[in-house]
């Protein structure tokens, strides 16, 4: 049942298979919802808000609250036929790299149909999130690239990590799955196109761990790569440079982490995802003791 104006209720935060642990459905209860209002979203903005947007599942009541009307057909259908339609939709396709770039599509315009969909259908659509589609995607990132999931953490950005951090939206941050793309999966250094993995680990934090997503954050360190034909590609996202070795390198991610726990506190956990073992067994025991860490590839 909604509670007055509210966004989202909590019976469609169970529906959509999130629980809302961190009260942030309910954060504008009793807040008037107007339309020159910045700090609710309503009309057009709402509909862009992937965390509450609910596309054609806004019922009559919600249509009218928060200034919908004509911006929707003018059907409601619920979250179960929503899911029925994009289910039907992707088995059409016979290519996996298409299911995984329809799902992602979904991920940016609808999060809570997003995690339905693969909360009930894991058996089928893990393979596409995760691997072994997720490894063409890294292979093809900057191709199929659309918009910005995580942070990408350069060595540009050297000396200035914290206020990077700090330009992710989310402050209760509980999560962070972390990758230099050196060694992904058995696919070798795709360097910046690595995101796709912390984006996919991300996913399953939230489906079969039931982390609320807004507490997740994928990142890249992007350090360069010594793969010559990202090098040359002309679609490649990442620096063109060969990796950053030694100290440049350990400079780097010793202010990372330290920025981590300076922004997000010492209980933020922390996985290191597909780094080269040489690099992986050596954070894992510089960081132990300092950081809640762990990296599931070496341990």
């Amino acid at each position: 049942m909604m509670n007055g104006g509210n966004l989202v209720d909590n019976d469609s935060a169970v529906a959509g298979g999130v629980e809302d642990m961190y009260g942030e459905d309910i954060a504008t209860m009793g807040q008037p919802v107007t339309p020159w209002t910045v700090s609710v979203a309503s009309g057009y903005t709402l509909m862009r808000d992937p965390r509450h947007n609910k596309g054609l599942a806004f019922t009559e009541r919600e249509r009218d609250a928060h200034y919908l009307r004509g911006l929707l057909p003018p059907i409601v259908l619920s979250q179960e036929l929503q899911e029925k339609r994009i289910m039907h939709m992707l088995r059409q396709y016979k290519v996996p790299l298409q299911r995984y770039m329809a799902m992602m599509d979904l991920q940016e315009r609808n999060e809570r149909l997003f995690y339905k969909l693969l909360i009930d259908n894991v058996e089928e659509l893990l393979p596409v999130v995760y691997t072994p589609t997720v490894g063409e995607a890294c292979q093809k990132y900057g191709s199929i690239f659309r918009r910005p999931q995580g942070l990408y953490i350069s060595l540009k950005e050297k000396g200035k990590i914290l206020e990077v951090l700090k330009n992710w939206p989310e402050r209760s941050v509980q999560v962070i799955v972390v990758t230099d793309g050196e060694r992904i999966l058995g696919l070798g250094d795709l360097g910046c196109q690595g995101m796709g993995i912390p984006v996919g680990k991300l996913s399953l934090y939230t489906a079969l761990g039931g982390v609320r997503p807004s507490a997740c954050l994928p990142i890249t360190i992007d350090v360069g790569t010594n793969n010559e034909k990202l090098l040359n590609d002309e679609f490649y996202i990442g620096l063109r440079q060969r990796r950053a070795t030694g100290q440049e390198y350990g400079e780097l991610l010793h202010e990372f982490m330290s920025a981590v726990k300076q922004n997000y506190g010492e209980k933020v956990l922390i996985q290191f995802e597909d780094f080269a073992n040489h690099n992986a067994f050596e954070l894992l025991a510089r960081y132990s003791s300092s950081h809640l860490v762990f990296n599931d590839d070496i341990q």
